[in-house]
């Protein structure tokens, strides 16, 4: 087999990316100390980041930095001057989940590969198409897709131009990445901002079917799949753990790497994993992979499982027959890591000692000799560089280019990359000039040869983007309806209606196409997720209705109306918080409008700027989403006769019940017909505030009168509910008390905190 697959391993702190290397990594990916999405791992310094590219590129190890969160307003001016940083740098791409980052990178750093972050929940064909529009050369496809699944979308990737990479090894997320907000609402720390809490693994009050962690998943390993993995074409292999060791990451790439070169020399597989569980696992499940979504991926127990799988695979039944395996166990343990101390004991990452020596008398060239690397470990680091000015030393005067002047000018060379330890002037005369230009040519030619020859590229200053905010008249408000019975809501309001489309479809089935047709006036709602034939039938929906105006929050369906030259607006979980990605959305697809982020607050949200002709709209009232997931909540919650999900579970389960925290805290699991199964918060979102604060920024308020994630709670009246918050938007006072008793268990904590 000629073609490449890479294993892509995880970087935590420089000790695991070492690890990584040696164990035979073909890529890493890290992060900084800031604009990631594993705030937990101990993460790098710019310098740091330097001296990994620097090492990992001597073994042909590529480099890739995590900037997977969403950005804020104020954050654009330093991920700008960062950006002129990595320009420079070596680092062979960057992992990205923020639309704006798109746009930025795009426009400003075009010589910086874009790679799609898993927090995009890329799952449809019409995504490819939307992340290859707006400039990704990979994706990080879900980790909830099968083998199938996954064949269709590297072959249309392929066809784009663009790679496509499999997380295979690691945790595993019960919700859609990019769409988990259990952290950011139960604790004020959001995945979508590299701070999330694990909610998933959390102790819950024992549940009917007698756990106590009912959402907690078994690791993924697909160590076993690489056949059908390698025959879908799939172009990267990832291994999740940037919060893991060193000693976990060279565990886990060697076993990877001697199981991919045993399959591409002999096409045959090593039958034994068990390496894999010498170190921190859940037990493991391919489950996602082989689409079968039983209750086996489950495990009662977030911790480490190795100690339990030593035992039972043993089969010690007795207190010294256990001590034993344990005992085997450690000193297995204590073997891996003393080979990994071996080979990496001698890398190192500093930074590379440089001496810069001057020379010149009255009528010579002036001479810039450069060392690099004599006191390095490595000698491979070592050479010397020297520079001559074109035009000759002159005679001083008043302008004289003294030893204090030199140092000045080429003191920016103690960078990330090189401590400048020592300049040296020996044969350097006084009372000489060289022209300025001369000067910074000699200085940028130097620049060159220690950048291996290649150009520096300057400093890009990024325009500001007008902060003229204002919408153009009043704030309209908006409702969205999910069932037939609410139509007559409509006589009540000159409001817009938005009518919610499931996730999932009967194929074939005409029945939206035929209630859209009939009622031109409710505007197509598409979610988040809509997988394999779900996204198809979606299309045909816009096919066949061709809806003057959509809302998407999914960028599948987005893309297609754009195709179509259909209107349509980005939806909330789009996770929108700064002007360029308003820009992306609209230079790049002609995107109308976009729901800015509930996650965000007052300040946070004051400072975007919309692009010409673009409107904004926010959500003042909604269930709050806290997960949803392609497994069954039931299975370990109140059980489920069926062994495992299928097709027909998303078109007529609608089970509802709750599970509550340790804490005593509840939250509403909901399925509805059509949906995936879904966890909401007790509390709904009501935020009364932003309409007095900030009322000239937004086109349109929005509010949710569908009764998805209302658990057991009574129906509100919804009549009642449109009158008051139109009654609110008309600057009534008296709206606000009437709406707070109405929903009296709310909360608008994160837009009074942000993120």
């Amino acid at each position: 087999m000629n073609r490449k697959i890479e294993l892509l391993a995880p970087g935590g702190d420089v000790e695991a990316i070492k690890a990584a290397v040696v164990a035979g990594a073909n890529a890493v990916y890290c992060g900084l100390d800031t604009f990631n999405a594993r705030n937990r791992a101990s993460n790098l310094s710019f310098d740091d980041l330097i001296g990994v590219l620097r090492l990992a590129h001597k073994y042909d190890c590529e480099v890739f930095l995590t900037l997977n969160v969403v950005i804020l307003e104020h954050e654009l001016p330093t991920m700008i001057k960062l950006l002129n940083k990595l320009v420079n740098s070596g680092i062979d791409g960057i992992i990205v989940q923020d639309l704006g980052m798109f746009n930025l990178v795009k426009k400003f750093f075009p010589t910086l590969d874009i790679h799609a972050s898993t927090q995009l929940t890329t799952h449809n064909e019409g995504q490819i198409h939307f992340l290859n529009k707006i400039g990704a050369s990979r994706v990080n496809l879900s980790r909830e897709l099968n083998i199938g699944e996954i064949k269709s979308l590297t072959k249309l990737s392929h066809d784009l131009g663009v790679l496509t990479e499999v997380f295979v090894h690691g945790a595993l997320c019960i919700a859609f990445s990019g769409q988990c907000y259990s952290s950011s609402v139960s604790v004020g720390n959001s995945g979508n901002r590299g701070r999330c809490s694990q909610a998933c693994r959390d102790e819950y009050e024992v549940t009917a079917t007698g756990n106590k962690y009912p959402l907690n998943l078994k690791d993924n390993s697909a160590y076993f799949d690489l056949p059908e993995l390698v025959e879908a074409g799939v172009d990267s292999l990832k291994v999740e753990g940037r919060i893991k060791g060193a000693h976990y990451v060279y565990t886990v790439v060697d076993t990877w790497r001697k199981q991919i070169d045993q399959f591409i020399n002999t096409g045959e597989l090593l039958p034994d994993d068990s390496n894999l569980h010498k170190v921190f696992n859940r037990d493991f499940t391919n489950s996602f992979l082989q689409g079968n979504l039983t209750k086996d991926m489950f495990i009662d127990n977030p911790r480490d499982h190795s100690v339990k799988h030593a035992v039972d695979s043993s089969g010690a039944i007795s207190v010294v027959q256990i001590q034993e395996v344990k005992d085997d166990l450690h000193s297995d343990r204590n073997a891996l890591g003393g080979e990994l101390r071996e080979k990496i004991e001698y890398l190192s990452t500093a930074k590379l000692p440089l001496t810069l020596e001057f020379s010149g008398s009255l009528n010579t060239p002036l001479t810039v000799t450069a060392s690099v690397g004599a006191d390095s470990t490595d000698s491979a680091d070592a050479k010397v560089i020297t520079v001559h000015s074109e035009s000759l030393l002159t005679e001083a005067g008043n302008a004289e280019l003294d030893q204090e002047s030199l140092i000045k000018r080429f003191r920016s060379f103690n960078n990330a990359e090189f401590a400048l330890n020592e300049y040296v002037f020996a044969d350097y005369a006084p009372n000489l000039s060289l022209p300025f230009k001369e000067l910074t040519a000699l200085k940028n030619q130097l620049a060159f040869l220690l950048n291996n020859s290649t150009d520096v590229v300057p400093n890009v200053d990024v325009p500001a983007l007008s902060k003229d905010n204002k919408a153009s008249g009043k704030p309209k408000m908006s409702i969205l309806i999910a069932d037939e019975k609410d139509f007559p809501l409509c006589d009540l309001t000159d409001a817009d209606v938005y009518f919610k489309l499931p996730e999932s479809f009967k194929k074939d089935c005409t029945k939206y196409i035929d209630l859209l047709t009939a009622n031109p006036r409710l505007i197509p709602w598409f979610p988040a997720v809509l997988i394999g034939k779900d996204y198809l039938e979606a299309v045909k929906i816009l096919e066949q209705v061709k809806p003057a105006r959509i809302v998407s929050n999914n960028t599948g369906v987005a893309y297609k109306a754009y195709e179509m030259g259909i209107e349509w607006i980005a939806g909330p979980f789009l996770n929108t918080t700064n002007s360029y990605a308003l820009l992306t959305l609209k230079e790049e697809l002609n995107c109308a409008g976009a729901f800015i982020s509930n996650e965000i607050n007052r300040m946070q949200l004051k400072n975007i700027a919309r692009p010409d002709n673009f409107k904004m709209l926010y959500s003042i009232y909604h269930p709050i989403l806290m997960m949803t997931s392609r497994q069954c909540f039931f299975q370990q919650t109140v059980g489920c006769k069926k062994p495992s999900i299928e097709d027909g579970c998303m078109l007529k389960c609608e089970k509802a019940t709750t599970i509550t925290n340790v804490k005593g805290v509840s939250f509403a699991i909901d399925k509805q017909k059509g949906g995936y199964p879904s966890i909401y918060n007790d509390e709904q979102f009501l935020n009364l505030d932003v309409v007095n604060d900030l009322a000239d920024l937004f086109d349109e308020f929005f509010i949710d009168l569908t009764n998805i994630g209302a658990g057991s709670k009574a129906e509100q009246n919804k009549a009642q509910l449109i009158e008051h918050f139109e009654s609110l938007l008309q600057g009534n006072e008296s709206a606000s008390i009437q709406l707070n008793e109405m929903i009296s268990v709310s909360t608008n904590a994160q837009y009074r905190q942000g993120l």
